[in-house]
């Protein structure tokens, strides 16, 4: 109980530094999802958008993991479905158990509610949004996930057409209000009280760079989710393995 409501106060406080002051309602409902579904700020499980919390589609498939999901199947409504406009709708299923009947869940996406950064890739946001709305149905979450707004997402308004320009990727950032990279790393550090230095130079061995700053995003969020399960189920056995990272101290004569 100890551990976690320490938990509960590094991912509250978190929160506070990257969303700002979010009010005490939507602390107390952030602290119930942390608590109910063990979502995580830290992890990008949720982010806060307009005043809003929203579940990401990276916290529902942790989420499903940790519940044992028994699979996901998707179809394309190839009736619904318009390929010459881009336009792709699909229907996923979600089984909890080898006998379950499935929770259903339907998505859809154009040209008219996704971003121009992703023009082409119309059909794999609807799919996305298809496990999303069946994984949100099948363990009660009632929170909408950020990948469904359309809004959020969508073209030009037909008022004026106005060009926005493309930043560059930036590997260790985030262009939807999750937490950085090095934000969740550094979280790590703190909770389970690591050594930076011997937590840097592990990472960079897992990722087989000569520094994690060379590291790919998808490399470092792998690392991340391993020494996140590693801190948990077996803080000793991390410490020791981050121990022989130590640099050697040399001895003066």
């Amino acid at each position: 109980m100890r551990k976690m409501r320490s938990s509960l106060r590094v991912e509250t406080n978190l929160a506070k530094s990257l969303w700002g002051e979010i009010g005490d309602v939507r602390l107390r409902e952030l602290r119930e999802l942390m608590s109910r579904y063990r979502l995580s700020v830290s992890l990008g499980d949720m982010t806060y958008i307009d005043r809003r919390l929203y579940v990401t589609h990276s916290g529902l498939l942790r989420l499903a993991s940790r519940r044992r999901c028994c699979g996901i199947k998707t179809t394309l409504q190839k009736q619904l479905s318009d390929s010459v406009n881009n336009r792709w709708v699909f229907k996923a299923v979600v089984y909890k158990s080898p006998g379950s009947t499935g929770f259903f869940g339907y998505g859809d996406a154009d040209p008219t509610n996704t971003s121009p950064l992703v023009r082409g890739a119309e059909m794999r946001v609807a799919e996305t949004r298809a496990v999303n709305r069946a994984l949100r149905k099948a363990y009660g979450i009632g929170l909408c996930s950020v990948e469904e707004l359309g809004w959020l997402t969508n073209s030009p308004s037909p008022g004026g057409e106005r060009t926005q320009p493309v930043k560059p990727h930036n590997s260790n950032g985030s262009s939807n209000g999750q937490p950085k990279l090095r934000d969740r790393l550094c979280v790590l550090i703190r909770q389970y009280n690591l050594d930076p230095t011997q937590v840097k130079s592990y990472a960079a061995d897992f990722c087989g760079t000569a520094t994690l700053k060379e590291a790919s995003r998808e490399m470092v969020e792998s690392f991340i989710s391993h020494l996140t399960t590693t801190a948990k189920e077996n803080r000793d056995g991390l410490v020791c393995k981050l121990n022989s990272y130590a640099q050697p101290v040399e001895v003066k004569p």
